[in-house]
């Protein structure tokens, strides 16, 4: 009966978490004749199904606390089993690449006889994973803990809202943007596995209809609870994507957190400190617990003299948006758009293949300013990154910021700094 009682006071704190985020999922709904109304019947048959998936990733998760297999495992077992992991989701890659090899090689005349093997292969690895995923995702989940509560964002040794993390075939987002400003206006989840023509087609057939700039994107993570991961065998990056949404999670509870649709300030403020401290906690946890792999940090000033990439992607895509903005400015519209297609073939012919390059596409990815890039020269980015740097430690930052829902909020609490 003791550890009954045990587990239930561990997994209250997910209960409650679970039930607030259900009220704050009611809300007034916009008028019919608005923007986002028409979007949402225009998008009523291709948005991701989050009920069903919620369900049965809950389902999922609640079958392995009841078992927990990881606690009777050794800190050094636990590691080697997610880097073996690891490894067998790099196999699963390569098989995946070897099969699609062989469908786009005309010299194959019959790709399912030649392809059998592999993809026997593929289903055998996967069926062999499918029993180890919840142990992968528990371990992760733990370690990102301790590095959280290392940084002091815990309640007693518990991160709250406790770290969730599930590795599922991702959604797609839709992003809307007026063409005349680079702003967010309209957001959507919709299906996963959409090809480029699907996607392509969706937002033609959104541009010509309301006269705007939208953007089907690919993503790599995203923060119902728990959090959906790509999969992926590169630890630093699954490391850093599960810090990031875990601090979704924690500016959920927080006025930051609310405004994330409301503004594109709020969202910019959102991004940006979900990648700071991703990156920050992240990287924590690989110090920790695979040194080997832990990338070297960046410093503003090199040891050594240092050649200038050949084609440097960020600072062309800075240089990109800051003329966009420019354009925009001054009401000029179609030479802006006509400016991003002709930077999206220059971004191609430099290897960047890059499907589109609009207003919505800065609206998505400008979102992320914590480094120079889509951003231009947004000033949200670097308030928040000098915020952090005013900052003793993550979790000052975090308390600091996570009220603060705009430039000008985040500037008065600079202003205030000794």
């Amino acid at each position: 009966m003791g550890r009954i009682w045990r587990w239930f006071w561990r997994r209250l704190d997910l209960w409650l978490v679970l039930l607030l985020l259900l009220f704050l999922l009611q809300a007034e709904g916009p008028p019919p004749g608005a923007l986002s109304t028409r979007l949402d019947r225009f998008t009523a048959d291709l948005r991701f199904n989050f009920w069903s998936w919620e369900a049965e990733a809950l389902a999922g998760k609640l079958a392995h606390w009841l078992v927990q297999p990881q606690r009777y495992m050794s800190e050094a077992d636990r590691t080697a089993f997610v880097r073996d992991y690891a490894a067998q989701i790099e196999q699963i890659w390569s098989l995946q690449r070897q099969i699609e090899t062989i469908y786009a090689d005309p010299a194959v005349a019959d790709p399912d006889v030649q392809a059998a093997d592999l993809r026997q292969a593929l289903e055998e690895l996967r069926a062999r994973m499918a029993w180890r995923q919840p142990v992968f995702e528990a371990i992760i989940e733990e370690q990102v803990s301790v590095a959280l509560a290392d940084e002091g964002l815990d309640i007693l040794g518990q991160p709250f809202p406790p770290v969730g993390a599930r590795f599922t075939p991702l959604p797609y987002a839709l992003i809307v943007s007026p063409r005349e400003r680079i702003e967010t206006i309209y957001s959507q989840h919709l299906q996963h596995g959409l090809d480029a023509a699907q996607q392509t087609a969706i937002e033609s057939r959104i541009d010509e209809t309301f006269d705007v700039s939208s953007y089907v994107t690919a993503i790599g993570g995203l923060s119902a609870w728990p959090a959906m991961m790509l999969e992926h065998s590169y630890l630093p990056w699954v490391m850093e994507v599960a810090a990031h949404e875990w601090t979704h999670h924690y500016l959920y509870l927080h006025p930051l957190g609310w405004r994330y649709d409301r503004s594109q300030e709020a969202r910019t403020i959102n991004e940006t400190t979900a990648s700071i401290v991703g990156k920050e906690v992240g990287r924590a946890v690989v110090a920790r617990y695979y040194p080997d792999l832990l990338p070297p940090e960046e410093t503003a000033t090199p040891q050594q003299p240092q050649e200038p990439p050949a084609f440097d992607f960020r600072r062309e895509m800075h240089l990109t948006r800051v003329e966009v903005d420019r354009l925009l400015a001054e009401g000029r519209i179609e030479e802006a758009e006509a400016y991003m297609e002709a930077r999206r073939l220059f971004f191609w012919e430099n290897g960047y293949r890059l499907r589109k390059l609009n207003q919505a596409y800065f609206a998505f990815h400008g979102s992320y300013a914590d480094e120079p890039g889509a951003a231009g020269e947004d000033p949200v980015g670097p308030a928040v990154q000098r915020l952090r740097a005013q900052s003793a430690s993550l979790r000052a930052f975090l308390t600091r910021i996570d009220a603060i829902t705009s430039l000008a909020e985040l500037e008065a609490m600079l202003a205030e700094a000794p």
